[in-house]
């Protein structure tokens, strides 16, 4: 790994990124986090500085949300939400090759805990915002900024929080823009761009196993543990069927007709998986997924407990909810407490509309000839909370990025690291965005 000679100063986004980055706001999940109060500071500072007035927002002690709105020329026109997060997943540092809160950069990366999560896209934001005002002109129309807390935890002291209590701050507001969308992707050598126009619903189960507590040494034909496993064992292994939505049969036959196949010939999963890297995203969006992700149970050796418990991401393709809430329901059986910890809506809109078209253009400008194609997001995004305000959200924090690193796998992910020039192109297409829409 070669790090970059201190004398090589970074540019605006990568120092707001790694910055941001430094400061760790893990977050546990159900209401355990170090908190964001001081990555949102730090943004609150930088808004400031720019003469913008910024609301901060604390659904709970340390969890901290930030919101201002920018004037835009054309005040006839709806606003347009663009949000990020502060939390980030925890990281285990031992895992990782760098201190994944030390914001390195080195190999031409930007490397630690938010790198693409969305940290990044946390800094362009800032960094257009400061290229406009800076330059003494305006968005095309009004914006309405925000940096949420607890976006990994579902937003519950986050974006849900504000459009419950504060529904005011996004008045006006008709569509909204966010993370993982406007990336690239290789297809066989032609770069294509991804546009999220919609997200997987959310439920976050635990399983609850009862049994009868005992000794390690003894027969035990009500032991909780062993029918906990046999729950998460059929969970883990239900291979859920194949649902089409309109956005993963446009984005298949997309990709099908500039790879030169027969849509008609290959399975939408062959398909998929031509894309490369990003099939790791495209493939989960092709049916519902239900992952184990932690086990609790016991606490010696040699004792049996009487409760046993599993945590259990089930992602669900929009309006197949309940019926898949039944058929786990039906796998794991009548001794199985089901209990929804955190459940959230999917989403999914067409890749149309003068938005469509601005993200489009601004994207080809920057790339002339690149494809820009919409796909369904396998995970959730802050856009879910904006949904009960009547807002139409898309993922777009754009980046350009080389055909040999798998940028979906950064997410959540150890060593998770973003190209410094992807930073560069990002802050140039969203401050072109934001300066014509």
């Amino acid at each position: 790994m070669t790090s970059t000679p201190p004398s090589a100063e970074p540019d605006l986004t990568t120092r707001i990124a790694r910055d941001l980055i430094r400061f760790d706001t893990s977050n546990f999940g159900e209401g355990r986090s170090n908190g964001e109060t001081e990555a949102a500071e730090y943004l609150a500072a930088h808004l400031e500085r720019l003469g913008l007035t910024v609301q901060s927002f604390d659904a709970a002690p340390r969890r901290t949300s930030i919101v201002t709105r920018v004037e835009g020329r054309n005040r006839s026109k709806p606003a347009l939400v663009v949000h990020g997060h502060t939390d980030v997943v925890p990281a285990i540092a031992e895992d990782w090759s760098v201190d994944p809160f030390g914001g390195a950069i080195a190999d031409g990366m930007l490397w630690g805990r938010g790198a693409v999560d969305m940290k990044n896209m946390d800094a362009m934001i800032v960094t257009a915002l400061d290229r406009i005002v800076s330059a003494g002109q305006q968005p095309e129309r009004d914006l309405v900024v925000a940096f949420f807390a607890d976006e990994e935890n579902g937003g519950v002291f986050g974006s849900h929080h504000l459009v419950t209590e504060h529904p005011e701050l996004f008045s006006g507001a008709t569509e909204a823009i966010s993370e993982v969308g406007g990336y690239s992707i290789d297809l066989d050598g032609k770069r294509a761009y991804l546009v999220q126009t919609g997200e997987k619903a959310l439920i976050w189960l635990k399983l609850v196993a009862r049994g009868t507590a005992g000794h390690g040494s003894q027969i035990n034909r009500d032991n909780a543990v062993t029918r906990l496993a046999t729950a998460v064992a059929a969970i883990g292994a239900r291979e859920w069927p194949m649902h089409l939505t309109a956005t993963t049969r446009q984005l298949l036959d997309r990709v099908a007709d500039l790879l030169g196949k027969d849509a008609q010939v290959l399975s939408p999963d062959e398909i998929a998986l031509a894309t490369g890297t990003a099939s790791r995203f495209i493939t989960a969006t092709l049916r519902t997924t239900t992952n184990p992700t932690g086990l609790t149970a016991g606490y010696k050796h040699n004792v049996i407990p009487d409760r046993a418990e599993a945590m259990i991401d089930v992602r669900v393709l929009p309006g197949e909810e309940d019926a898949v809430l039944e058929e786990i329901r039906a796998i794991v059986g009548e001794d199985i407490e089901i209990v929804i910890s955190h459940r959230d809506i999917g989403l999914e809109t067409t890749f149309d509309g003068e938005l469509v078209d601005a993200m489009v253009g601004s994207l080809q400008r920057h790339d002339p000839g690149a494809e820009v194609l919409p796909y369904l997001l396998s995970g959730g995004t802050d856009n879910k909370a904006l949904s009960l305000l009547g807002i139409r959200g898309f993922g777009f924090a754009p980046l350009q990025l080389p055909p040999t690193l798998d940028f979906p796998a950064m997410f959540h992910g150890v060593d998770e690291r973003v190209p410094l020039d992807a930073l560069g192109f990002g802050s140039d297409v969203l401050t072109d965005l934001l300066l014509r829409y």
